[in-house]
């Protein structure tokens, strides 16, 4: 089995024609979403996220450039949803604690790749800190209110791996986004392998009583103290370094692009 069917990837379906027809140089694509994260449903779309390089002359013009571009399509019946982000807007988002774009930049499912996209991934670890638990607690806080109102797996699964993720970076230093190898590596509650599993027949599939909800306040809750403890006990630094050499990095992948 390759890593794309582990994933639960559909077979067939060509990534890669979207990234060609796009109408600025890719530097990176990666698929994000519920195939990152290990808990995808048979009728999930494929979210594939990544950064981009606009021309010079949109940058330089009297416009607001446009730095985000989104496309969603269909493909042999399965939706695709593909966000990137103008390269320096990418970057930008780096250096702002923010987890959700380091987890795309380091997904393993890469669909499109350069030499850009490596040296932004060597450059990735210089920009963690102890901050970024604020990303994770916060995500896992608005999940947990999506869950209270729809009572679907999705929302749940989505707050418990987001805490696991920033107790793991806390604790360890590095980014680990997939739920099924949190639970190798983070104590977890033993119920949360069945509701992975629940929540492939169904993308919105509801919890239906698999677990009483005092059980999931108190677990969430205990996960969100531990994320805390995690934080006050990391070695990660208070800010994120870095910024020159990606600086450098927009500014040479920029020009570099400019003469084409």
């Amino acid at each position: 089995m390759t890593a794309w069917e582990a994933a639960g990837l559909p077979v067939g379906v060509d990534l890669a024609g979207i990234v060609a027809e796009q109408p600025h140089p890719l530097v990176f694509a990666t698929v994000s979403g519920a195939h990152l994260y290990g808990f995808p449903s048979t009728d999930s779309d494929v979210d594939l996220r990544g950064a981009h390089l606009l021309p010079v002359r949109d940058l330089i013009s009297l416009a607001q450039p446009v730095e985000t571009h989104t496309v969603m399509t269909d493909r042999e019946g399965v939706e695709l949803d593909l966000v990137t982000h103008d390269l320096r807007k990418f970057v930008r988002l780096m250096l702002r604690r923010n987890g959700y774009v380091l987890e795309q930049l380091l997904s393993p499912l890469v669909v499109h790749t350069t030499a850009v996209h490596s040296a932004l991934v060597e450059l990735a670890p210089l920009v963690l800190t102890r901050h970024h638990a604020h990303h994770y607690r916060g995500f896992a806080a608005t999940q947990r209110r999506l869950f209270d109102t729809t009572g679907e797996l999705k929302p749940l699964l989505y707050a418990f791996r987001a805490l696991l993720t920033g107790v793991h970076l806390m604790r360890a230093g590095r980014m680990l986004a997939h739920l099924p190898s949190l639970l190798l590596t983070e104590a977890a509650p033993a119920y949360l392998p069945e509701l992975i599993a629940a929540k492939r027949s169904a993308e919105h599939g509801a919890l239906n009583g698999l677990v009483a909800g005092p059980i999931l306040g108190r677990d969430l809750a205990e996960l969100a103290s531990r994320l805390d403890e995690a934080q006050h006990d990391s070695r990660l630094p208070e800010q994120p370094a870095g910024s020159a050499q990606l600086d450098e990095l927009v500014v040479t992948a920029r020009l570099a692009d400019s003469t084409r």
